[in-house]
């Protein structure tokens, strides 16, 4: 009996593979970097929570990984435009708010502006980026407009709120429209600040 115990022992053990984690894992961010995870089946990232903004803008590095290639069910859904990262002006994102948002549609992960002016939702397309290299991204504020920057692409949207600086909450990746993220997606972020 004994024996036959250090012989199972052995075969599950054997079985046993070892997981070599890189720099690009989902489990292991790259240097310098927080991941955001939106787990399966999930619209919100593990680390979203109410936290005050305040500034004139915010900027941020992000890498993207092979988790952003997804499928929708709904094949109209492919081009729902997920959200990045960004700011409410106030308490409702759906009022006033301005965040880069992304979806991988046409062969292509394609990054975009996305802001509501007095609940008027407004995006455009700002670039699309390949998976692996390190992105820089800002939002700015001017007094009717958001900037939002991708390397030295820019994109203007309408900002109705009259202030010299924002006063809202931060907003965290976050996966669709109508449907959930369909596998986990890890989103890379470093440097967030305004």
């Amino acid at each position: 009996m004994k024996n036959l115990l250090i012989v199972l022992q052995l075969l599950l053990l054997a079985g046993c593979q070892k997981e070599t984690l890189t720099e690009s894992s989902p489990l292991i961010p790259p240097t310098g970097f927080i991941t955001y995870s939106i787990l399966k089946g999930s619209h919100f990232s593990d680390k979203s929570s109410i936290k005050v903004f305040t500034g004139t803008g915010l900027s941020f590095n992000v890498k993207f990984d092979s988790s952003a290639i997804y499928q929708t069910i709904d094949p109209a859904n492919q081009y729902d435009i997920n959200k990045l990262c960004g700011f409410t002006e106030g308490n409702n994102n759906h009022i006033n708010s301005a965040r880069i948002g992304w979806s991988w549609n046409d062969g292509a992960l394609r990054l975009y502006a996305y802001a509501y002016a007095d609940g008027t939702r407004n995006t455009a397309e700002i670039t699309s980026v390949a998976i692996g290299p390190v992105i820089h991204v800002s939002i700015g504020i001017t007094a009717t407009e958001y900037v939002f920057t991708i390397d030295d692409k820019k994109v203007f949207l309408p900002r109705t709120v009259k202030d010299t600086v924002v006063n809202g909450y931060w907003q965290y990746p976050y996966f669709g429209g109508d449907e959930v993220a369909p596998h986990h997606i890890y989103v890379h972020l470093k440097n967030l600040s305004n």
